[in-house]
């Protein structure tokens, strides 16, 4: 018990030194961020654990990751509609940074920043300490129940309809967008909810994988197992690509082949906005 303190006062230096770190990098941006909604209870943190300033103390080090390893540039952000808001992209790289420098991009571009609200694969909430540091940072684990009542909160809810098919792809198979689930355009028809497709480039060169250790992945509780050629991901130059809001008509218990429809339409936007930034790219790099 004596050692308690020593280790809370400890965790708050840390806390206090990675704030002071993210207004450093944040810069001009910094008095911005003390703007950020703080739909909190009486706890600190709202329903699903997120509490505002632990995220402004973790992204710290996404921060730096995003202005100096990165070094990502934004288009189109100021499409993103006030409100409530789906956001709907590629994904790939192994490692969920596309998902890290999206959200980064929303603290740091968008006006007023915003902080986005992840949908996670449901095997990250059996990880210890990883858990904990996604909800206090917002993400949350993807449920259709999870995603609803954020919805129905105004927030912005970053969704990729590709899931494990898309972080886990092989080399030959970047930017080949793979199957998109459906209920993410049911929950936009239920709540009314705009669409914001982003082609994100750069994430599906960060660490190229050659084979795919799925079973294995299985018996140590992983959807998959990606095998990569570096050990850590390579500093490729990221493109965010910003669409324009997609607003669609209908009823949520539609049949299938109705709501596959409309996904086509999401689907056909972002492979539009890769093909865009892909010709636009002249080097991986820079």
């Amino acid at each position: 018990m004596e050692g308690k303190p020593v280790l809370e006062n400890l965790a708050d230096e840390v806390k206090r030194s990675l704030r002071s770190w993210t207004d450093t990098l944040a810069g001009e941006r910094a008095g911005a961020l003390r703007t950020l909604r703080r739909p909190a209870n009486e706890f600190g943190v709202d329903r699903f654990g997120f509490d505002v300033d632990y995220l402004l103390a973790a992204a710290a080090p996404l921060i730096w990751l995003y202005k100096h390893y990165f070094r990502v540039e934004t288009h189109g952000i100021e499409k993103v509609p006030k409100g409530r808001v789906l956001l709907v992209a590629n994904h790939g790289g192994q490692l969920p940074f596309d998902g890290a420098m999206v959200g980064i991009s929303m603290l740091l571009e968008a006006n007023p920043p915003r902080a986005v609200r992840s949908m996670t694969e449901k095997w990250a909430a059996t990880l210890p300490f990883v858990s904990t540091v996604f909800a206090r940072s917002g993400q949350i684990v993807g449920t259709p129940e999870n995603c609803r009542r954020l919805l129905e909160a105004d927030e912005a809810v970053m969704v990729f309809p590709e899931g494990v098919r898309g972080i886990s792809k092989l080399w030959p198979q970047r930017y080949q967008l793979q199957d998109f689930g459906l209920g993410f355009m049911r929950l936009a028809l239920e709540t009314a909810t705009p669409i914001v497709p982003i082609g994100i480039i750069g994430a599906e060169e960060q660490a190229p994988a050659l084979l795919n250790l799925k079973p294995l992945g299985k018996l140590i509780g992983f959807p998959a197992l990606p095998l990569t050629v570096t050990p850590l991901p390579l500093p490729t130059k990221y493109r965010l690509y910003f669409g324009d809001p997609l607003h669609f008509t209908g009823l949520p218990d539609d049949e299938d082949t109705e709501l596959d429809k409309k996904v086509r339409v999401v689907k056909s936007a972002i492979q539009s906005l890769l093909q865009h930034g892909l010709e636009e790219r002249k080097n991986v790099f820079w």
